[in-house]
């Protein structure tokens, strides 16, 4: 049997503005033609705003895990990359 393998699109993920003593990390996202800000708070009980609200659910939960994952190697002017199985 051939499948056809899973869609994907790489999310670039660059970070603005990061700050340890508030336990926050803020910047944009990029994956196929939408573009989002967000602001991550590790510290405050790992809560991830997601701007504007046009495909912010798909976003969401794979920017959530990204972060999750790497919030402590992350720095501001960095440009990062990570695959969604989805196409955008």
């Amino acid at each position: 049997m051939s499948s056809k393998p899973l869609p994907e699109t790489t999310a670039t993920v660059r970070v603005t503005r990061q700050s340890w003593q508030q336990g926050t990390i803020e910047g944009e996202v990029i994956a196929g033609s939408f573009e989002w800000h967000f602001q991550w708070r590790f510290r405050q009980g790992k809560t991830l705003s997601i701007k504007p609200s046009r495909g912010r659910a798909l976003i969401q939960e794979p920017l959530g895990r990204f972060l999750e994952a790497y919030d402590y190697q992350l720095e501001a002017g960095g440009d990062y990359y990570f695959t969604i199985r989805a196409k955008f």
